[in-house]
């Protein structure tokens, strides 16, 4: 057993043994959902509805029912899809990166991260494949042999780098996923009965692909969860600095700048960590598993969100100087606009949200609370939407020729498929904290020695 050092703060509290910790993570599965569970799984359900309906309206009615015009022609699609894809950052690192450097503190709240990060995929799909007009035509992305003759995409296009980035992120975050689950769906699958629910017996020995918890079979889980996080932590850096490439690649003055891929990779870092404590502080009052989410996990993850909103505000920073720098007037004009144009408010609340929000965690007190880490990790996502819309809508609605200068509002229907994803996002999650355990129990218990309270004779 790894000795650990008295002075740090035990990461499982409670009296727990191996057997409390497999019945406290088999509970939200086993047992009934409470009222907190139901509750905002209406809610969530609600605004999926809503989503749902004003997407069916924009596939009959066409993307002029959103309030795109000729001069803002990317807009809120495009923000919210980078807003998912950036959410969906954080569980990679944590599942991946924090695994290659032996971090213990990630057990309790990697498989939430994890799944938080296929599920903000999948949200961000969403919007270019209904942006195409024609969703039934969406596997035009792909290289594959058609009837036109010789009709195949622009590889030069970085709108198609971002097709094969992202599914291919996907998948291995997916395959990830699922093998750290395994050995979870055997435990279900041994705790559950022939007679009582004969069902879920079936389903979770399927799903267990007749794991037994041989020495071979933990070895062989070693080593993919190894290899899969050396294929993983690579994506981290290349997905989002594809999707920066659909704007660094233009011409278009706010955008044609070559700090785009280390600038959207760490926004994408700091917003999902945000989202992942936005999750993780609701979820362990919604499924009882406050013993093992500490105040020590939260802590750990704002010390990582106040270095990422420093090299943010860092990034800021360095456009506001390169724009003066590069003596092109276009360009010192783009961010001229941006902080004193129509959408000055916008910007404020980037600022304010992303770079003067994070410094409150050099405070112990802040830090090690609950509340107000719950309120900052929100208006850090606020701060990192209103980032992208700024990037987007500000760059493009006064262009070179004054004469097509346009502003942008959203109709309700932009709105509606906006709250549409959130509420989807939710509804999935909520549903995966009812079917699946949402913390890695084997893991899990390899710590409980070193870092259970019970364990660390803290003098």
């Amino acid at each position: 057993m790894q000795k650990e050092a008295e002075i740090r703060d035990p990461l499982i509290l409670g009296k727990k043994s191996y057997h409390d910790i497999t019945k406290d993570i088999a509970r939200p599965v086993e047992g009934k959902a409470n009222k907190y569970w139901w509750i905002l799984f209406s809610l969530s359900f609600g605004l999926f509805l809503w989503g749902v309906l004003s997407m069916a309206y924009t596939v009959g009615t066409g993307i002029g029912a959103w309030g795109l015009n000729k001069t803002v022609n990317w807009a809120w699609d495009i923000t919210n899809f980078v807003w998912w894809i950036g959410i969906g950052h954080a569980g990679t690192l944590i599942s991946a990166v924090l695994l290659l450097f032996r971090q213990k503190w990630r057990m309790s709240i990697n498989r939430s991260a994890e799944a938080m990060t296929i599920f903000g995929v999948l949200q961000a799909s969403l919007f270019p494949i209904i942006h195409m007009g024609r969703p039934w035509l969406a596997y035009y992305v792909f290289p594959i042999p058609n009837q036109f003759g010789s009709l195949w995409v622009n590889f030069n296009s970085p709108l198609l780098w971002d097709v094969f980035a992202i599914s291919t992120y996907f998948s291995v975050s997916l395959v990830f996923w699922y093998i750290g689950l395994i050995p979870d769906f055997a435990m279900l699958r041994d705790r559950f009965s022939e007679k009582t629910a004969p069902m879920k017996k079936k389903l979770y020995s399927f799903l267990s692909f007749g794991w037994s918890g041989k020495a071979k079979h933990w070895q062989r889980f070693e080593e993919v969860s190894l290899v899969l996080a050396g294929l993983a932590t690579p994506l981290v850096f290349s997905v989002h600095s594809i999707v920066s490439m659909d704007f660094a690649t233009s011409v278009i003055p706010g955008w044609h700048t070559t700090i785009f891929p280390p600038y959207f990779v760490l926004g994408a870092l700091f917003s999902g960590f945000a989202m992942v404590e936005t999750l993780l502080i609701i979820m362990r009052k919604v499924v009882s598993l406050e013993s093992y989410i500490t105040i020590k996990h939260i802590e750990y993850m704002n010390i990582i969100i106040l270095l990422t909103g420093s090299l943010v505000g860092t990034a800021y920073i360095t456009e506001l100087f390169m724009s003066w720098y590069s003596g092109v007037e276009f360009e010192q004009y783009a961010f001229i606009n941006r902080a004193t144009g129509p959408y000055w408010w916008a910007y404020m609340i980037m600022m304010s949200c992303n770079v003067l929000t994070p410094q409150l965690y050099w405070f112990k007190k802040i830090r090690t609370s609950f509340v107000a880490t719950f309120i900052l990790s929100i208006f850090v996502n606020i701060g990192m939407w209103f980032e992208r819309f700024v990037i987007i809508v500000t760059s493009l609605h006064r262009d070179f020729l004054p004469s097509s200068w346009s502003m942008f509002s959203p109709s309700f229907i932009d709105i509606g498929i906006y709250l549409g994803t959130i509420g989807f996002f939710f509804t999935l999650f909520l549903l995966y904290a009812r079917t699946f355990p949402v913390i890695a129990q084997a893991e899990l218990k390899t710590i409980v020695k070193s870092s259970g309270s019970e364990y660390k004779n803290k003098k």
